[in-house]
């Protein structure tokens, strides 16, 4: 059972943990602890996993007034409370409170309960939730939910990134392995899977800080294209690729996929971490573009993430406004039939969610080391809402509700494929 360590005279600690022992009380989960305002504490284990620390006497009526993710995720990102210790694991307790199922009686008490607490704390300025007009998924507006979440700062990414700055999942040999390492060994895995060759000419649709663009001409002769919708990626891009000496292998604009025009046809196209922001309506069109792109014979790797079927949402999503405004996330089955009504051939599907897993933990162990640093430059909103985004998706790929597949399709020529029998080379 449950001890306050330290005796509180606050009638409204002692109000917030008569509710929580209410709340929690089928909660057989990881073990934590609750610091108030005033100090005083209510704990399971001498050594919780995680302290919620509630800032004020309002902060569990912020939090469950109107209890969802949403509503969780803004009273933590304002500072109604915080969490001390392993962030990640404080998404299964609220998983179990979200999820319980509340009669009306229930509704009823928890309600006149929170009610009767004092009002919640200011809310300080900061990041606030995206605010687009215009036909969802229109060109304008995507290049606004774009902006939105990756023009916050290159410096701030720069902070906890790997050096080549590639923010997608890395791929591991060993769970021990670094994210320099495993970022790395990502962008040779793709190299691989395509089978990159000297002068090959590779579209990269999405290529963000040119990670990719700059490995696959680095160490593989490729010529590398790429197009961004944020400027300022496309500027730091250009930078790296000037201060590498790569300009005459790799180039980098500012275009929408589907304004993207050349003369030439690619031998190899890529996307990593990008056409999570086409939208389910739009994916037949995605994967026609990439098609008419590349040559007979080519072949086209997408990486990104997939829902699970199985999973439905309750209430409104945190990510949706606070981060990744537009975002739509398929089953792999929805892709896989828009990919093949386009022409293509699915030539290998893998999942790789537990990568992604221990590439955000390693994400927000960096975040957190520089987290002063974070604040100072993006301030103290965005700095909690990039560290809980991170930490619930960590969360989500542990438990199988989201997934990450890396889908390579192929281009047959007249009914050939010209590909190898086996996958040997990818692993030599």
């Amino acid at each position: 059972m449950p001890t306050q360590i330290q005796v509180s005279k606050d009638s409204d600690v002692r109000a917030s943990v008569r509710l929580l022992e209410e709340l929690t009380a089928d909660y057989r989960g990881r073990s934590f602890a609750v610091r108030f305002w005033d100090g005083s504490e209510w704990n399971y284990l001498e050594q919780p996993q995680f302290t919620f620390v509630l800032k004020h006497p309002g902060s569990l009526r912020s939090m469950f007034l109107s209890p969802s993710e949403l509503t969780l995720g803004e009273a933590f990102i304002y500072d109604d409370f915080d969490v001390e210790g392993d962030l990640e694991a404080a998404f299964e307790l609220g998983d179990s409170l979200l999820s319980r199922g509340y009669s009306l009686l229930d509704k009823l008490k928890f309600g006149g309960m929170l009610t009767r607490l004092s009002g919640q704390g200011g809310r300080p300025n900061g990041r606030s939730g995206a605010d687009l007009t215009g036909a969802v998924h229109s060109k304008e507006r995507d290049r606004k939910a774009v902006a939105y979440h990756y023009d916050v700062s290159s410096e701030f990414y720069s902070l906890w990134l790997d050096r080549q700055m590639v923010y997608s999942c890395a791929y591991f040999k060993s769970a021990r392995d670094g994210i320099d390492t495993a970022q790395a060994q990502k962008l040779d895995y793709i190299c691989r899977k395509l089978r990159l060759r000297p002068g090959d000419r590779l579209l990269d649709l999405g290529c963000g800080w040119g990670g990719l663009l700059m490995h696959a001409a680095r160490n593989y002769g490729a010529k590398g294209f790429g197009i961004t919708l944020s400027i300022p990626q496309a500027k730091m891009a250009r930078q790296r690729i000037r201060e590498e000496g790569l300009e005459d292998q790799c180039r980098v604009d500012v275009c929408d996929y589907r304004d993207f025009e050349s003369s030439l046809e690619f031998d190899k196209v890529v996307s990593v971490g990008m056409f999570e922001h086409v939208g389910e309506a739009l994916l037949p069109e995605y994967f026609h573009l990439a098609w008419l792109r590349l040559r007979p014979g080519g072949v086209f790797l997408n990486h990104g993430i997939a829902s699970c079927a199985a999973f439905k949402r309750k209430g409104p999503s945190f990510i949706d406004k606070y981060v990744f405004p537009d975002g739509e996330l398929v089953p792999i089955d929805t892709t896989l039939r828009a990919a093949a009504s386009s022409g293509f051939e699915v030539r290998d599907v893998e999942n790789l969610r537990e990568h992604y897993a221990l590439t955000l933990r390693l994400w927000v162990n960096r975040l957190e080391d520089k987290g002063n640093q974070a604040r100072e430059i993006v301030g103290e909103t965005t700095y909690r809402v990039w560290r809980l985004y991170m930490s619930g998706s960590a969360h989500a790929f542990t438990t199988g509700r989201l997934n990450l597949y890396q889908v390579l399709l192929s281009k047959p020529d007249h009914g050939k494929s010209h590909l190898r029998l086996t996958r040997e080379d990818w692993y030599g």
